[in-house]
């Protein structure tokens, strides 16, 4: 990326293709586009793919879209779908394909640790599925399930996204009566983490008007991650945020035995807020997840700390 900020991340990107149910295309589309509770968020990547060129916002009325992995999301379909139309319109751009991100309350992302998995992914999937019914509030079967396994020093680590395939089908629907094809589907963090620079013990925490995700990294593999309520929204204090964040970073540390030493902050317009009470909480250097040199200046009015989602989506 320009100016040297050369982020990635690897995880992330092994759960397209999995999740997405449209999909034939080999091209990661060049086209993002996030639903959230309040707003829903558009943008373009340039064509090398290292940052995005053009965003686009439309905000929704309160109670259009309820996040939740059983109950109905969309309570206002019109409305979401005509947003849908507009942002996509205002980014541009010839292809229909598009990268859709949900929010982090309707995906359940769960670690699992095996002590091997079968070779064929057919096979590998089938327990993966097994596993996850310990963990969700709904029968597997009825769901969609993208995961991702790497080996660890006791096994095999899988990491699984999980979307109950009525909830999948209600943003599926919303994109394709918009004139789109949602050929790769993921939820937010797992979208925004493409962002990061996570070679090194890294935590995220990305706040939305609804909810707190959290994530911790080491060495670009996904080692916790936690969505929670969040009353306060946008104007959630720095003090209240590392309160919220204290007990996920503790049990990081006491589970791996490693220390935090970087924070990327999305979601709030004042990162730097909360930037000086994570620091003193962590004694790790605290950032904007979004840079300046991974969007482009014609993103208008669309401030970037709200687009980690789709920067992430569309540069990793």
């Amino acid at each position: 990326m320009p100016g040297g900020d050369a982020r990635r991340s690897t995880v992330r990107g092994n759960f397209d293709q999995p999740m997405s149910v449209t999909s034939k295309h080999v091209r990661r589309p060049t086209l993002a586009c996030e639903v959230a509770a309040d707003r829903v968020l558009a943008g373009r990547a340039a064509d090398a793919g290292r940052m995005v060129e053009i965003a686009s916002a439309r905000e929704l009325a309160p109670g259009s879209v309820v996040p939740d992995l059983t109950e109905v999301n969309l309570r206002d379909g019109a409305a979401v779908r005509q947003a849908i139309e507009s942002a996509l319109g205002g980014v541009g751009g010839r292809s229909q394909d598009v990268i859709a991100i949900l929010p982090d309350t309707s995906v359940r992302v769960v670690l699992l640790d095996f002590e091997t998995l079968p070779a064929k992914r057919e096979e590998a999937e089938a327990v993966v599925r097994f596993r996850l019914k310990k963990s969700l509030p709904f029968d597997p079967n009825d769901a969609r399930i993208s995961y991702h396994a790497h080996p660890t020093a006791k096994g095999v680590q899988a990491i699984a996204a999980v979307v109950l395939n009525t909830v999948l089908e209600e943003y599926e629907s919303a994109f394709r009566d918009a004139g789109y094809n949602p050929g790769m589907v993921m939820p937010s963090m797992l979208a925004a983490i493409g962002a990061a620079d996570a070679e090194r013990p890294t935590l995220v925490v990305k706040v939305d008007a609804r909810t707190i995700s959290i994530a911790i990294l080491d060495q670009e593999q996904l080692l916790l991650s936690r969505t929670l309520e969040n009353v306060r929204g946008v104007t959630i204090t720095g003090d209240q945020l590392a309160e919220e964040v204290y007990p996920s970073v503790v049990f990081f540390q006491d589970t791996y035995n490693l220390n935090i030493e970087r924070v990327y902050v999305a979601g709030l317009p004042e990162a730097g807020g909360a930037g000086a009470a994570l620091k003193n909480q962590s004694g790790a250097r605290v950032e904007e997840l979004v840079v300046a040199s991974q969007i482009g200046s014609s993103s208008g009015t669309v401030p970037r700390w709200r687009m980690a989602g789709v920067v992430g989506a569309l540069i990793s």
